[in-house]
């Protein structure tokens, strides 16, 4: 009778544990849990923000407009219909014609899409820029760190864009030469920016260890630092675009900018703003993409911040839910 207790009594205690194995590899499961967990919180935050998500969607067409516009229209940007001179807008020309009979829709096609890949590469150029120079004036400090800010603030004081328009100006208007010098002259105050937060993250302890590991500066900027400033860098990233159009726009609505035969948004503008009253059409156009195109890389920059920062309204009421 005392065998057949403690035998049932035994099986009693084997059993949760057979019949509940334990898996090995739970922890690593709920890490990669909380790293999903984090995208998903993001991209929840930025959802949240409406005007975000409608900017990502006027981009998105923009960008395919620039693209796949002009498989609609048999004209091409520089191509001359001398018969329909200054028309308004057709079944033939959908936006009308200019003083030369160049097709507006055609242009405003190709100007949209020269504007974008002079904004987008700008934007891209100088966040990459400012990234390395600020990351490392911080991180190496003293002299390295005095001197590059000394010529950040003589920059910042530079009347760049009287310096942008003669070059431009000089080199005949080249978009590539364009992107160059804005390029040059838009870096620094980013690069303020992303040294102040640099700053703090070279006293971090993973900038240490691997200082004590004897890992190279380079790479300790590269792989250490620049990489913590992801949310800062994405913001600037998407803003930057932004204040290029704005910029490219300006240079070349003064004739320092793109210059023909080539076109942009910009020389469309310039071209337009003295037949505003007689040709409303030449100005209306390229005019509305650059209030799209504007308009829709705040709303997304916003968004961005917003999502990336746990401290604003809309990533606080996103992490509540």
């Amino acid at each position: 009778m005392t065998t057949d207790v403690t035998t049932e009594a035994t099986s009693a205690d084997a059993s949760p544990a057979t019949a509940h194995p334990v898996p090995h590899k739970a922890p690593s499961a709920r890490r990669d849990g909380r790293h999903l967990g984090r995208g998903r919180l993001f991209l929840r935050r930025f959802l949240r923000n409406r005007l975000a998500v409608v900017g990502v969607l006027i981009f998105v067409l923009l960008v395919a407009f620039s693209a796949f516009g002009g498989l609609f229209t048999s004209y091409a940007y520089s191509d001359a219909d001398f018969a329909a001179l200054t028309q308004p807008p057709s079944a033939t020309h959908w936006f009308g014609t200019n003083q030369g009979g160049n097709d507006i829709y055609a242009s405003t096609v190709h100007g949209l899409q020269r504007s974008l890949v002079i904004a987008v590469s700008v934007s891209v150029l100088t966040v990459v820029v400012a990234a390395i120079v600020g990351s490392s004036a911080a991180y190496f400090g003293g002299r390295v760190e005095k001197a590059t800010l000394a010529v950040i603030h003589f920059l910042l004081i530079v009347p760049s864009f009287l310096i942008l328009a003669l070059v431009s100006h000089r080199l005949a208007g080249d978009w590539r030469v364009l992107i160059a010098v804005l390029t040059v002259f838009g870096w620094m105050s980013t690069a303020r920016v992303i040294w102040s937060v640099s700053t703090s993250l070279r006293e971090r302890d993973y900038v240490t260890a691997a200082e004590f590991m004897g890992v190279r500066p380079l790479r300790i900027i590269l792989r250490h630092i620049i990489p913590n400033l992801g949310s800062l860098l994405i913001v600037n990233l998407t803003l930057g675009v932004v204040a290029t159009v704005l910029s490219e726009t300006a240079l070349s609505f003064l004739g320092f900018g793109v210059q023909t035969p080539d076109v942009s948004l910009g020389t469309m503008l310039a071209d337009g703003a003295g037949t505003v009253t007689s040709a409303p059409w030449l100005f209306a156009f390229p005019a509305g993409l650059v209030v799209l195109l504007t308009v829709s890389m705040t709303f997304v920059g916003d968004g961005l911040r917003d999502a990336l920062d746990p401290t604003s309204v809309t990533g606080a009421a996103g992490g509540r839910r």
